[in-house]
């Protein structure tokens, strides 16, 4: 155990680099075998990549109101419909509780409040359209779990409430104001004078809520606004004789994020995962150009295999991988400021049905992240995510069973964003896969 820990020590002043083969399989070579009790540097370990699609994300509880849709040159059509329910800061007008003292209130007017939670994807140059709709079901979901995805759906009426065509500015600006349908404000406003309208209970039932619902045709980018501090105010006022009148307004707010979700869609016809199987298979970047992909919000996530891992265990009779780094490349031209690079990706470990058993972890137990190099160079060849796997890798060698687990790579706010990224796998001719393991025997 000593002589082990000696070697450690040294273990990344000693090392080879390995050269047999890059076509397939792992071959160990005499070259390796001749280096005793020492560390050799690996770079020849097969990497498969392929591209996968959860059967659905939680969008509820995100505390965003995701709405827009756009053409993704490489996505396809990709769309956000925000559902949510209202709750009123107050069921009643601002009077004594006289009668006679209601019948001056008079509506003036409603509107639907939304502010800015700063994200944005897409092309914010360009007008966005959206409409207000009453849903007509309720604000339930149809699971046992009490959550709505990213596919739920609730039906709302064809009727729009307020539309608005606007040039988003989510960092210039703090909110936007959609003036409602007046029919529809002063029915609420008389169903509250009346005191038909006394609770929450009674209002849920008069509204079961509201979805805003973008225009296919004129809308480029996809927009955040914060649930806990938008709402729809109504105005209202006092009249009395000879003095001027008092106005109030009654705010309702999205203040249960439980029931606000975003359902996201995308249309992938004539893209390149226009194909891709059920969430249990996966699509193989042989078949997708080399390259792999993944979009937060639709579940489409990139999984990577290590099939011949265990070959390595042939190197010595005793030895151990004590570090393996994999830097994996986006592919030119399918990143700009329009779909920007995240700064990292989200690891995770998967078993053949792509069922995640856990964040990717290392030796620490602390999770483990895919990092961005942002140095620039001439031709992009250090811009990539490093992701070190060491402590997978070698967990990965020492199974007794023939089963294998692999990494799932996703984007950070996977529920409640639409970013994307193009990755190119271990043959891609510009943007190859990178691995480096280094391997001790003792």
């Amino acid at each position: 155990m000593g002589k082990f820990l000696l070697m450690l020590v040294f273990a990344f002043t000693i090392f080879s680099c390995g050269t047999d083969t890059d076509a397939g399989e792992f071959v160990v070579g005499s070259d390796y075998l001749a280096l005793s009790n020492k560390v050799v540097m690996v770079d020849t370990v097969t990497v498969e990549m392929s591209t996968i699609n959860f059967d659905s994300l939680v969008t509820s509880g995100q505390s965003r109101i995701l709405i827009g849709n756009y053409d993704d040159p490489i996505f396809g059509k990709v769309k956000s419909n925000a559902y949510f329910q209202l709750s009123g800061s107050s069921y009643a007008l601002n009077n004594s509780g006289s009668d006679t003292e209601a019948v001056n209130f008079v509506f003036d007017s409603i509107s639907m409040i939304l502010k800015y939670d700063n994200y944005y994807y897409g092309d914010t140059t360009q007008v966005q359209k959206f409409d207000i709709h009453r849903l007509t079901q309720k604000v339930k979901p149809n699971t046992d779990d009490d959550s709505f995805y990213n596919n739920s759906t609730l039906t709302y009426s064809d009727e729009s409430l307020g539309t608005i065509s606007y040039k988003p500015r989510p960092i210039e600006k703090d909110s936007i104001n959609i003036r409602m349908d007046d029919a529809f404000g002063e029915a609420l406003f008389q169903k509250i004078k009346k005191r038909e309208i006394t609770d929450f209970d009674n209002f849920k039932e008069y509204l079961k809520g509201l979805v805003l619902v973008p225009s296919t045709s004129s809308s480029s980018s996809m927009i955040g606004f914060s649930s806990s501090t938008s709402k729809v105010r109504l105005y209202y006022s006092k009249y009395q004789a000879d003095t001027e009148a008092d106005s109030f307004y009654i705010d309702f707010l999205m203040s249960n994020a439980a029931t606000q979700f975003n359902s996201i869609s995308s249309d992938k016809t004539g893209t390149l995962i226009q194909n891709l199987p059920v969430s249990t298979q996966r699509l193989s970047s042989t078949l997708t150009n080399k390259q792999g992909f993944i979009q937060s919000g639709t579940g489409v996530a990139c999984r990577i295999d290590f099939p011949n891992i265990k070959q390595l265990k042939s190197i010595s009779s005793n030895g151990a991988i004590v570090d393996a780094q994999l830097f994996i490349k986006p592919i030119n031209n399918s990143y700009s400021d329009k779909y920007p690079l995240a700064d990292s990706l989200k690891v995770y470990v998967g078993d053949n049905l792509n069922r995640i058993s856990g964040s990717l972890q290392n030796a620490a137990g602390s999770a483990v992240y895919g990092i961005l190099n942002k140095k620039t160079d001439e031709f992009n060849e250090n811009l990539g995510y490093t992701i070190p796997l060491g402590n997978f890798l070698q967990k990965e060698m020492l199974k007794a069973s023939d089963s294998r687990s692999a990494l799932i790579l996703t984007l950070p706010g996977i529920s409640k964003s639409v970013n994307r990224i193009v990755l190119g796998d271990q043959k891609h001719p510009d943007n190859k896969i990178q691995i480096k393991v280094y391997y001790i025997s003792y």
